[in-house]
C-alpha cells in the first residue's frame, strides 16, 4: 500500500459516525470499487459453478456426451480459476481500504489529541484515548474490509434468486421471500445488540482508565497500603464489564445460530420442493443438482451478509466515538503556523482586537496574564505566590498559551501569534511532566543537542541538582529509561524534569512547583544554581519555597484570582498573609 499523503485535513470535517465512516470509504475510492467489482466478479463465479455442473450433468451425463461433458467441465474448471484470482485480489483491495481506515483514524485521532494540548486530559480520559486509538480504529478498519465480500455476497444472492426463477417460479419465490425473512430476523437481533455494545464499549473504556490510574500509580498505592483496595475495585468494575460482555455476546451467539438456522432450513425446503418438481417431471435432475448446489450455496452469502451488518454496527459504535474525541475544540490559543494543514492565518485587527498577529522583536518582552494582572518581566526571575494551589496550574497554562483568555507577549496576544513560534519561545515546565522510555540521554536532550556533545546536558543535570543521579546509574547517561521512570523516586523525577526544561533553554521559562519533592538542602543548592543558569532570561516560577523565592527578582503574590502584592521576597514578609503562607507558621528572618 503507498504512503497515506500528509496534505489530507488533519482533523475531519464529520458531524455524525456515518458521515465518518463515508469520509473513510470517499478516501480510497479505488481500493473500496475494485474490491466490491472483484467481490461481485468472486461469488457470482462461485454462484455460476452450479449451473454448469446441471449443465454437465443434463446435457454430458444424462445425454451421454463426451464432447458436451469436456465443455461443461472446462467451464466449471475456467469458473474455479476465475474465482481463486478474483478473491485474492479482492481481499487485496480490502485489506488496503481497511488499513488506510485504520491509519488514517489514528492519525486524526492523534493528531487531535495534540491540537487539544494539555486540555485533553482534563476532557477525555487515558483510557478512552488508547480504545479509540485501537479498538476502535481496529473496529473500523474491519468494516471497510467485509464491505467487498457483502457487496459480492449481495449480487451472488440476486443472481441465485433470478436463474432459479427463469427455471421454476415456485423455487425463486422461496428465495426471494426466505431472503427478506432471514435480514428481517437478522436486523431484530442486531438492533438490541447495537445498545448492548455501545454500553460495553462505555464499561471497557471505564475499566481500561481505571487500570491505567493503578499502574501509574502503583508506587503511591503501595506506599499507602492502599493496593489491596485498588485491587477489588477493578475486580468488581472488570466482573461489570465481564456481564456485559456476557450479554453481548447471548445476543451474539443468537445472531450466530440465525446465521447458522435460517439458511439450513431454506436450503431444506429448496431441496424439499425441488424433490417434488422433480417427481412431477416439470424440471430435470441436473436442475434439481442446481437447486440442491444453490441451497448449499446461499449459506456463504446469507452468512457475510449478517456478519457484515454486525460489523457494520461495531463500525458504528466505534465511529461514534472518534467522532465525539475530534468534535472536542480545543481550547482557545496559538493558533498553527501556516502551510500546516491549519488553512490561512487570517490578518489580526490591531492591539485592541488581540495584537497586531505579527512576531514579537527579537529582544524578550513582558509576558501578562489579562486574568490576574501578573505581569512576568522581561530578563527577571518572577516567582508567583498563590493563595489558591489549583490557581497555579491554570495561570501558567494561560501564560503558555494553552487556555484562554490568551496572554500577552511583548504586547501582542499568543493566540495572534503562529503556535509554533509561541512553542519555540515560551515553555512551561510541569511538575507532572511526563517522562518518555528510551536512554536517558534521549529522554532528556532534544535531537539537535547531540551535535554540541553532553556539555549542555551536564550542565543542566547539575542546575536540577540531578547530575547525582546520573552518575548513579550503571550506564550513565545511556542507561534505558522505563516509560515515566517509575524506578526513580518522585524527587529525582522531578528533578529530571527540571533539567530537561532548562536544557530547552527558551527565552520565557515558566516553572510550577520544581522542588515541592525534594528535601530543603536539595531545594536551597536547585534555587541558587537556576537563579545563576537563567540569569537575564525571563523566567516565572509557580512556588512557595523561601528558597526559591529568596533568590527571585520580583515576588507576586496572588490572591483570589488577582495580583494581591508585589515586590521582593523581604518586601512581602511584611505582610501577614503572605508570611504564614510561604514560611507556614515560622517566624521571619
Amino acid at each position: 500500500m503507498r504512503p497515506l499523503p500528509d496534505s489530507e485535513p488533519a482533523t475531519p470535517d464529520v458531524r455524525s459516525p456515518t458521515r465518518y465512516l463515508l469520509h473513510l470509504a470517499a478516501r480510497t475510492p479505488a481500493a473500496i470499487a475494485l474490491g466490491v467489482l472483484y467481490g461481485i466478479g468472486c461469488m457470482l463465479a462461485q454462484a455460476l459453478v452450479p449451473v454448469a455442473i446441471g449443465r454437465a450433468v443434463d446435457e454430458g451425463l444424462v445425454a451421454r456426451d463426451t464432447g458436451a461433458l469436456w465443455v461443461w467441465g472446462g467451464t466449471v474448471l475456467g469458473l474455479g480459476v476465475l474465482q481463486a484470482v478474483t478473491s485474492i485480489l479482492r481481499d487485496r483491495c480490502a485489506l488496503t481500504a481497511s488499513l488506510a481506515a485504520n491509519y488514517r483514524t489514528v492519525r486524526s485521532v492523534t493528531r487531535h489529541a495534540a491540537a487539544l494540548g494539555s486540555s485533553m486530559s482534563r476532557r477525555v480520559s487515558a483510557g478512552e484515548a488508547l480504545s479509540v486509538g485501537a479498538m476502535d480504529a481496529t473496529r473500523i478498519g474491519r468494516a471497510l474490509e467485509i464491505l467487498a465480500h457483502g457487496a459480492g455476497a449481495l449480487v451472488a444472492v440476486c443472481a441465485v434468486a433470478a436463474v432459479m426463477l427463469s427455471t421454476s417460479w415456485q423455487l425463486g419465490l422461496i428465495v426471494l421471500v426466505g431472503v427478506p425473512l432471514m435480514a428481517w430476523a437478522v436486523g431484530a437481533v442486531i438492533r438490541p445488540l447495537y445498545g448492548r455494545q455501545e454500553s460495553l464499549r462505555e464499561e471497557q473504556s471505564a475499566l481500561t482508565s481505571q487500570a491505567v490510574d493503578i499502574v501509574g500509580g502503583l508506587r503511591v498505592l503501595r506506599g499507602l497500603g492502599g493496593e489491596e483496595v485498588a485491587a477489588a475495585r477493578y475486580r468488581a468494575r472488570s466482573q461489570e464489564v465481564r456481564r456485559s460482555a456476557v450479554r453481548v455476546a447471548r445476543l451474539e451467539s443468537l445472531l450466530g445460530a440465525i446465521q447458522e438456522l435460517l439458511p439450513g432450513l431454506l436450503m431444506v425446503l429448496v431441496v424439499w420442493a425441488g424433490a417434488r418438481l422433480v417427481v412431477a417431471d416439470r424440471i430435470s435432475v441436473g436442475q434439481l443438482v442446481v437447486f440442491y448446489a444453490y441451497a448449499v450455496f446461499l449459506t456463504t452469502p446469507l452468512r457475510l451478509l449478517t456478519v457484515t451488518a454486525n460489523r457494520f454496527t461495531r463500525a458504528h459504535v466505534a465511529a461514534g466515538r472518534v467522532v465525539r474525541l475530534l468534535s472536542l475544540a480545543p481550547d482557545p490559543g496559538p493558533r498553527p503556523a501556516p502551510g500546516r494543514g491549519a488553512g490561512p492565518v487570517p490578518s489580526a485587527r490591531g492591539a485592541e482586537s488581540g495584537g497586531t498577529g505579527a512576531v514579537p522583536p527579537g529582544a524578550p518582552g513582558d509576558l501578562t496574564d489579562p486574568e490576574t494582572g501578573l505581569r512576568v518581566r522581561a530578563g527577571l526571575l518572577t516567582a508567583v505566590v498563590c493563595a489558591d494551589p489549583d490557581a497555579a496550574p491554570a495561570i501558567a497554562d494561560r501564560l503558555g498559551g494553552y487556555a484562554s483568555p490568551a496572554a500577552r507577549y511583548a504586547g501582542t496576544a499568543l493566540g495572534a501569534l503562529p503556535r509554533d513560534e509561541v512553542r519555540r519561545r515560551i515553555l512551561v515546565g510541569d511538575h507532572d511532566a511526563h517522562l518518555f522510555s528510551g536512554t536517558l540521554r534521549d529522554t532528556l536532550a532534544p535531537a539537535h543537542m547531540s551535535r554540541d556533545g553532553d556539555a549542555p546536558l551536564l550542565a543542566a543535570l547539575r542546575t536540577a541538582s540531578a547530575d547525582d543521579i546520573a552518575a548513579s546509574l550503571p550506564a550513565g547517561l545511556d542507561e534505558p529509561f522505563v516509560q515515566g521512570g517509575r524506578e526513580f523516586s518522585g524527587g529525582q523525577r522531578q528533578r529530571l524534569r527540571l533539567a530537561r526544561a532548562l536544557l530547552a533553554d527558551p527565552e520565557v521559562l515558566i516553572l510550577v512547583e520544581p522542588t515541592n519533592a525534594v528535601d530543603a538542602h536539595t531545594e536551597s543548592r536547585i534555587a541558587t544554581r537556576l537563579a545563576a543558569a537563567r540569569r537575564g532570561r525571563t523566567t516565572a516560577v509557580f512556588t512557595t519555597s523561601p528558597a526559591l523565592l529568596r533568590v527571585a527578582d520580583h515576588v507576586v503574590h496572588i490572591v483570589a484570582g488577582k495580583v494581591h502584592a508585589q515586590g521582593t521576597h523581604t518586601e512581602l514578609l511584611a505582610e501577614h498573609d503572605y508570611r504564614s503562607l510561604v514560611l507556614r507558621g515560622a517566624t521571619a528572618p
